[in-house]
C-alpha cells in the first residue's frame, strides 16, 4: 500500500470551497483524508509548509500533435511539458494528422498517451469530418470510444446550418462544442490585430469582427435549440462583451482565456517575432483589460493553454506569410495567471485556480478538478512567491515558440503528483 502525506500546507480546493492549512492524506493513488494533524503512519512525508496544494491543473485546450507531427511534439514531451507546470490532465485538440474524427485515432490517443505520457490525456472528437466543415463525425461512436467533446479548434465550422445541427447532437449526448470562431473571409490575408499598430507597421491586420461575428452567430444558434457552446481562446473586448449579454440572457456559453492574453498586446508585434503571431491575435491594450475583467466578474469561466507548438525552423518562416500561427504555454502557464491575477490584486487565488481546475473539469463533465475524498490524487504544490525567468530553451516542450520567453514571472509549481505519484519536484521530471 503506497501512502504519502502532504504536510502543513495551505489547501485550496475551489471546487469543494476549501482554503486553509491542512494535511492531505494519499493511499494507493486516492486522496482519503483532509485535515490537521494526521497521523503518517507508514507514510512518506512530504513537508509543503508555506506552499498551496490544489488540485491538479485541468487544461481543456492544448495540442499535443499526436499522431501525425511528432517533430512538434509527442505524448512524451507534451506530459512532460504538462507536469512542469503544474497540470496533470489535458484534453488534446484533433486537428492531428490524421484527424481524431474517427474510433481508431481515439483509441490510439488514448492508449498511447497512457503508455509513454506521465499526466491524463483524454482526446477531442472532431466536430466535421476532417475538420473540413462539410459532414459531422460519428457524435455517438467517438464518444463510446472514449472522446470528451467536440472541436473543429484550428478551423472554424463555417456552414451555420451544419453548426446548428452539431450544436443539436452534442445536446441529445450531454455533450459541449468547443469552438474556433473566426470568419475567413473577414481576416483575409490578416496577420495581426487590426488597429494602431497593423497601421503603424504597413501589415494587413485582422479585424476584431473576424472572431465578434462567429461569437456572436454561435450564442444564437445555443440559445434557438438550447445547445451548449465554449468559446476557444476568447481574444477580443466585442466577444467578452458577447458572452456575457448571453449568459445574462440565460444561454448555456462559457469561454477560456489563454494567459499569454493578460500581459501581450499588439504592441508586442512591432518585433516580427513568429512566437506572437497567433490565432486570435493579439489585442489592444482594451481588449485586454476586458478579457481582464471578463474573469474578475464570472464572464469567463476558465483558463487555457491552447499550448500549439511549431517548430523553430516553422516560426523562422516569413512572418507575414509562412510562420504558421500558434504558440506553447503549458510551462509559463500558471506564472502568467497568478502575476498577473493573482499577484495584481484582480482574482482571489482560489477563484483563480477554480478557473483552472474544478471550472474547465465541470464544464466537459470531468471526475477531475478537486481534492474531494476518494478522488484521483493529481495535486500540484505551487510556491506562490517564487520568481522565475521564463527561458524557452529549457522547456520539456519539444518547441519554442513562447510569448513569455525571457520574462519574470512571480509563483511556480515545485511539485506535480499524478494518481499518487510525484512525476515532477524542483522542475525536474522524475519518470
Amino acid at each position: 500500500m503506497a501512502k504519502t502525506l502532504l504536510k502543513g500546507g495551505r489547501v485550496v480546493d475551489p471546487g469543494n470551497a476549501i482554503d486553509r492549512v491542512a494535511d492531505v492524506l494519499v493511499v494507493d493513488g486516492k486522496v482519503v483524508q483532509l485535515g490537521q494533524a494526521i497521523d503518517p503512519g507508514e507514510a512518506d512525508v512530504i513537508d509543503v509548509t508555506g506552499k498551496v496544494v490544489a488540485p491538479g491543473l485541468v487544461d481543456i485546450h492544448c495540442h499535443l500533435r499526436d499522431p501525425g507531427f511528432p517533430e512538434r511534439e509527442d505524448f512524451q514531451s507534451g506530459t512532460r511539458a504538462a507536469a512542469r507546470g503544474g497540470f496533470t490532465t489535458l484534453i488534446a485538440m484533433p486537428n492531428t494528422s490524421p484527424v481524431c474524427d474517427n474510433i481508431i485515432v481515439t483509441e490510439y490517443v488514448l492508449s498511447k498517451s497512457k503508455r509513454v505520457g506521465i499526466v491524463n490525456v483524454l482526446p477531442y472528437g472532431a466536430i466535421t469530418m476532417g475538420q473540413q466543415g462539410q459532414e459531422l463525425t460519428p457524435f455517438v461512436d467517438l464518444v463510446a470510444a472514449g472522446c470528451v467533446a467536440f472541436s473543429d479548434d484550428g478551423q472554424p465550422v463555417m456552414n451555420s446550418g451544419l453548426m446548428r445541427q452539431a450544436l443539436i447532437q452534442a445536446k441529445a449526448i450531454n455533450k459541449v462544442l468547443a469552438v474556433h470562431c473566426e470568419d475567413k473571409p473577414i481576416t483575409g490575408e490578416g496577420v495581426i490585430n487590426d488597429g494602431e499598430v497593423s497601421r503603424r507597421l504597413g501589415i494587413k491586420g485582422i479585424p476584431y469582427t473576424s472572431e465578434a461575428v462567429m461569437v456572436g452567430r454561435d450564442i444564437l444558434l445555443a440559445e434557438e435549440v438550447s445547445g451548449q457552446v465554449h468559446i476557444c481562446h476568447v481574444g477580443c473586448a466585442r466577444s467578452v462583451e458577447l458572452i456575457r449579454s448571453g449568459r445574462q440572457r440565460g444561454i448555456a456559453v462559457s469561454g477560456e482565456v489563454i494567459p499569454h492574453y493578460l500581459n501581450t498586446t499588439d504592441e508586442n508585434m512591432v518585433t516580427m517575432e513568429g512566437r506572437f503571431k497567433i490565432k486570435p491575435p493579439f489585442g489592444s491594450k482594451c481588449d485586454q483589460e476586458a478579457l481582464k475583467q471578463g474573469l474578475v466578474d464570472g464572464t469567463i469561466e476558465v483558463i487555457a493553454t491552447d499550448h500549439a507548438p511549431y517548430t523553430v525552423a516553422e516560426k523562422k518562416r516569413d512572418f507575414l506569410r509562412e510562420a504558421p500561427f500558434g504558440l506553447i504555454g503549458l510551462e509559463a502557464a500558471l506564472g502568467v495567471v497568478l502575476t498577473e491575477m493573482v499577484h495584481s490584486g484582480l482574482l482571489s487565488l482560489s477563484d483563480t485556480l477554480a478557473k483552472m481546475t474544478s471550472n474547465p473539469a465541470r464544464l466537459l463533465r470531468l471526475n477531475k478538478g478537486t481534492l474531494g475524498i476518494g478522488q484521483d490524487a493529481d495535486i500540484v504544490i505551487i510556491d506562490l512567491d517564487q520568481e522565475w525567468q521564463v527561458k524557452a530553451s529549457e522547456n520539456e516542450s519539444r518547441c519554442r515558440n513562447c510569448p513569455q520567453d525571457g520574462r519574470w514571472l512571480k509563483g511556480k509549481a515545485v511539485l506535480t503528483m499524478v494518481g499518487g505519484r510525484v512525476v515532477m519536484k524542483d522542475d525536474k521530471i522524475l519518470i
